[in-house]
């Protein structure tokens, strides 16, 4: 069985106190708990400081371009059924310069978990207001706010029939672990965004401001109601859910591609006359 341990690698260069750290020990957590080995995970990401994150654990992983990490992820568990994938991303990657891709997962339903840092602001570039900032966040790029509708990931994908749609919070690393963990279990696109304080750029959502206002559901709450998942994901000013939002079953991806089934194809022998066959036909 893996420990903690089997997934140490470099240290973190994050912010003392950044909410990425809370992320990163839930991930391994949640690897440990399942009985996933370092092996058997492909992390994905793009540009920014959630992006960072597989560099400081130890599996394989593909660090790619700003919003560009959900195509190869996608790919990868294509090729590759047999591996775990996770796409670690961050609200401006993903909702912003990867908008386009995230809409276009939700259609596809390929079978991977989506661990999204939404601190609410760009941190790797200094503090701008992101897809899910406030329309009251001030910053030195947007003096008078960003005047933009706060996107609301959560009820997109409910609405898209995301097969599971959580959210988690940073400073509970090991209820968010549990989330990761069934995230990982269950067929079909995961979506986790992750309510993360960025103790430097974002001192408008700070910890107090979470604590405030989130809270967990309760037993008595049925995540396979779409219409009540969808309410609990519209909730945000006074009382912020955390948990399951939503959980159902969609075909996957690949589940009508003939090409896939059976041995992982990346796996597959091929004989290099097969490739010159292939080159053939486009003569």
């Amino acid at each position: 069985m893996p420990t903690l341990a089997d997934y140490k690698s470099q240290p973190a260069a994050w912010c003392p106190h950044c909410g990425n750290f809370g992320v990163l020990q839930a991930v391994k957590m949640a690897m440990v708990a399942t009985g996933r080995e370092p092996w058997q995970i492909a992390l994905f990401s793009g540009i920014g400081q959630a992006a960072k994150l597989p560099q400081y654990l130890k599996c394989n992983y593909f660090n790619g371009l700003h919003g560009r990490a959900i195509p190869p992820a996608t790919a990868a568990k294509a090729v590759r059924p047999d591996l775990t994938v996770l796409v670690t991303t961050g609200d401006g990657d993903c909702y912003g310069e990867g908008g386009n891709h995230f809409l276009h997962a939700l259609r596809r339903n390929p079978d991977i978990t989506v661990l999204v840092h939404d601190n609410q602001v760009y941190g790797l570039t200094k503090g701008q207001a992101s897809p899910t900032s406030e329309e009251s966040f001030v910053t030195r790029t947007q003096p008078t706010g960003p005047h933009d509708q706060r996107f609301n990931p959560l009820a997109l994908a409910v609405l898209m029939r995301a097969p599971f749609v959580a959210r988690g919070y940073a400073r509970d690393f090991n209820h968010l672990a549990g989330l990761i963990a069934q995230g990982m279990d269950h067929r079909g696109l995961a979506l986790i965004d992750v309510l993360q304080p960025c103790v430097t750029f974002n001192r408008l959502n700070t910890d107090d401001w979470y604590e405030q206002r989130i809270y967990k559901l309760g037993e008595d709450y049925d995540p396979t109601d779409r219409a009540a998942a969808l309410a609990k994901a519209e909730e945000w000013d006074v009382r912020i859910p955390l948990g399951v939002i939503h959980r159902g079953e969609r075909p996957v991806f690949t589940d009508d591609m003939p090409g896939v089934a059976g041995e992982p194809p990346a796996l597959r022998f091929r004989a290099p006359q097969d490739a010159e066959t292939l080159l053939d036909e486009f003569v």
